[in-house]
C-alpha cells in the first residue's frame, strides 16, 4: 500500500457494539444465505479473504490475506478508467465457531467517512445469516453532491453481497 492514511471518523468499532452514532446514514443488511456447518465456514472464509468481495466486482489490494486488525486495504469499484478508490483498515475481526466477520473504517482519501462490518453467523437452527452493516457520510465534493443516491448505491452493494456469498455458501 502506498502511505498510511489515518481514520477519517471518529466513532471508530461502532459496528461491533452499537449504537450506531447519530449524523451518519445507516445501513442494517441482514439475509439468510445458507445451512449448515460446511456453508457457514465457507462464507467465513469468503467473507475474511476478501474473495466475497472480488467476486462481487470489486478490486481489493490490501497488506494480508485475512481480515484482522490494523490491515490496510483499498476497495475500488467502477469501469475502465472510471475507478473509486476506497481506502479502509480493518477495525475488528470475529473468528468464532458461530460467528465470523470483520469491519473495516474509513481513511484519509475515501469518499465516505464511516465504518461497514461484514458478519456471518450460524444460527442454533442450523440457518447460516449474513449482516452488513455500517454508518456513513460523504466525504468529498462528489459523494455529497451525489446525495440520496449514495445510500441506494449502499443498499444495492449489500444485495449484490449477499447473492455472491449465497453462491459461495452453496457451491
Amino acid at each position: 500500500m502506498r502511505n498510511v492514511r489515518p481514520l477519517n471518523y471518529a466513532e471508530v468499532g461502532a459496528t461491533r457494539l452499537g449504537p450506531l452514532p447519530d449524523g451518519y446514514h445507516h445501513l442494517h443488511h441482514t439475509a439468510r444465505i445458507g445451512r449448515g456447518r460446511a456453508a457457514y465456514e465457507e462464507a467465513g472464509e469468503a467473507v475474511t479473504t476478501w474473495r466475497m468481495h472480488r467476486a462481487a466486482g470489486a478490486r481489493v489490494r490490501c497488506t494480508a490475506t485475512r481480515a484482522e486488525p490494523g490491515v490496510r486495504l483499498e476497495v475500488s469499484a467502477g469501469a475502465g478508467p472510471v475507478r473509486f478508490a476506497a481506502p479502509c483498515e480493518v477495525i475488528w475481526t470475529a473468528y468464532g465457531s458461530d460467528r465470523t466477520g470483520f469491519a473495516y473504517g474509513t481513511r484519509t482519501g475515501h469518499p465516505e467517512q464511516g465504518e461497514e462490518s461484514f458478519v456471518v453467523d450460524l444460527r442454533d437452527d442450523g440457518s447460516v445469516w449474513f449482516t452488513v452493516m455500517a454508518f456513513s457520510r460523504p466525504a468529498t465534493w462528489y459523494t455529497r453532491l451525489a446525495g440520496p443516491l449514495v445510500p441506494v448505491l449502499q443498499r444495492w452493494y449489500a444485495r449484490r453481497l449477499t447473492q455472491t456469498l449465497r453462491r459461495i455458501a452453496t457451491d
